[in-house]
């Protein structure tokens, strides 16, 4: 598996294995504002964590969906972690590793994420009523071209 450093020395990106899943789980336990969904189907899919020293700090989930078309999934950090550009990294790592287009939704309060995605690039393209649950929420469509 690859690794990919980002530019702090101390984090590394890199494939997400089986024996992540508890500390994937239990990051997403602590981002209510991410999608909760079961971390075991993460590795069907493209799953990238970030590690800090022997610590999983955040993770991201993507897939493929089309020729050169890409969605994000899932993306949460350590709450603990949080606003240190681990998010950012792995964002960066994803973008970097496959160019075409890249969708996500987004909860439409999460405005953290909104800004974070904006800054990278992505664009706000529609709006799905009622998209999330628990609490029930509009969702952002967003997308990235690279």
């Amino acid at each position: 598996m690859d690794n990919h450093e980002t530019n702090d020395s101390q984090m590394t990106v890199r494939a997400a294995t089986p024996a992540d899943l508890p500390a994937i789980a239990s990051i997403q336990d602590l981002s209510p504002e991410a999608a909760q969904w079961e971390p075991s189907s993460y590795l069907d899919n493209d799953c990238q964590v970030a590690t800090g020293g022997s610590r999983i700090i955040g993770f991201l989930v993507t897939r493929q969906i089309g020729p050169a078309e890409h969605e994000i999934l899932n993306l949460a950090v350590d709450p603990a972690e949080r606003r240190t550009g681990i998010a950012r990294a792995l964002l960066r790592d994803a973008l970097s590793r496959a160019k075409g287009e890249w969708f996500l939704e987004v909860r439409a309060s999460n405005t953290a994420a909104i800004q974070l995605y904006e800054s990278a690039g992505f664009h706000r393209t529609g709006r799905r009523p009622d998209y999330y649950y628990e609490p029930v929420e509009d969702g952002i469509v967003m997308r990235f071209f690279s």
